[in-house]
């Protein structure tokens, strides 16, 4: 078979340089997906901003998202690959004094992980759960809260696929509790938009939340809103809590929606959604009495 056949086979490859790692001066291939060839089967955009992907015949389960996170196969540093070697001293030492805790951390979730092998739903999983630890541990000039934000709704992505394939280990906790993180920190990704106590447009090239749209600050607003209403209950117990968390959301919502009918700019998918979430909120608002 030629070289040329072979590759068509294949979903991914790696990279010819080296990337060696900040932290433990490891050295590995990244690897990074083939463009084109049919790969990719676009489905539909679901509620959360997530773009689904139909199962390929020829190469079977495939997911840009796999290959996004730079993770060091040995001491499973993770981050965006901008922010790969954007470390200062104090981030550096931080983060390798936190090896051990990190492996033992993820390995209690998912088992042995071996990153030098091809990327798939485990390791997919995996590498955001890292990059969610590692990020906790960065400085505010990569404006972490933002990407620990993408890093939690891209893992609850995983573990719902997961849940489906294994039933019956748990995954489905996981995914909750992920939604619920990412709910929190979206929350405060807001704030930092408007408080400008991070540099948030370091993030601005990774919002997405997924690869194939990237919806920037858009989708924070309208995941932000998304998210509130869909854990209302865990992030606010008491009813006349709710809605004030809730009218926040809305308000929030409202602006977003308004400029959406403003421009022609604007992408239309997301401002169809943000109209169909505000009349959801105008709804449930109602049932609870009406906004306070």
């Amino acid at each position: 078979m030629s070289q040329a056949a072979a590759q068509s086979k294949k979903v991914s490859f790696r990279a010819k340089e080296s990337t060696a790692c900040p932290i433990c001066d490891e050295n590995h291939q990244k690897e990074q997906m083939f463009q084109g060839g049919g790969r990719l089967i676009a489905g539909k955009l679901a509620q959360d901003l997530r773009r689904l992907y139909e199962k390929n015949r020829k190469f079977g389960r495939v997911s840009p998202l796999d290959y996004v996170m730079t993770v060091c196969p040995r001491c499973l540093y993770s981050s965006f690959p901008k922010d790969w070697n954007a470390l200062n001293p104090a981030d550096n030492e931080a983060i390798r004094m936190a090896t051990d805790a990190r492996r033992s951390y993820i390995e209690k979730i998912l088992g042995p992980l071996d990153f030098t092998q091809d990327r798939q739903i485990v390791l997919g999983a995996a590498s955001y759960l890292l990059g969610m630890d590692c990020y906790q541990l960065r400085g505010v000039s990569v404006a972490p809260t933002p990407k620990k934000a993408v890093c939690a709704i891209r893992a609850a992505w995983y573990f719902s696929d997961l849940h489906e394939e294994f039933p019956h280990i748990g995954y489905d906790k996981i995914r909750d509790l992920l939604y619920q993180k990412a709910a929190v920190i979206y929350g405060y990704t807001l704030e930092l938009m408007q408080n400008g106590n991070e540099p948030v447009d370091q993030a601005a090239g990774m919002l997405g939340p997924d690869t194939d749209n990237n919806w920037g600050f858009d989708g924070v607003i309208y995941l932000n809103a998304f998210l509130t209403k869909k854990f209302k209950d865990q992030m606010a117990p008491k009813p006349e809590d709710q809605v004030l968390l809730l009218s926040r959301a809305k308000r929030t919502l409202a602006r977003l929606y308004g400029s959406g009918k403003a421009s022609k700019g604007k992408p239309g998918p997301i401002v169809e959604m943000t109209r169909e979430l505000y009349d959801e909120y105008n709804a449930i608002l109602e049932a609870m009495g009406g906004e306070k």
